[in-house]
């Protein structure tokens, strides 16, 4: 294997790792800024308020993309071992 296909199959493997992040990371982001949001608007500073319905929106996204995230990462595992089979 040349120098440039190793290059290309770890900037692969970086954009299923994005890929596979981002759906998860946005229900996170959008879950913040409304808590945010909404202590803002009340000044209720409870630190609970912020980690417990982010803890679960992230859990139910990961739920929601886990078929996701196995379709991509089930392709990328199969090109590369397409790729050690032709040596």
């Amino acid at each position: 294997m040349t120098g440039p296909e190793v290059l290309d199959l770890a900037r692969e493997g970086v954009w299923v790792l994005i890929k596979m992040a981002s759906p998860v990371m946005a229900v996170g982001l959008v879950v913040g800024v409304v808590i945010a949001l909404f202590q803002a608007l009340t000044q209720i500073q409870e630190m609970t308020l912020v980690f417990v319905p982010k803890i679960l929106a992230i859990f139910f996204g990961l739920l929601l993309s886990l078929p996701y995230m196995a379709q991509t990462l089930d392709a990328y595992v199969l090109m590369l071992v397409d790729k050690i089979g032709q040596g």
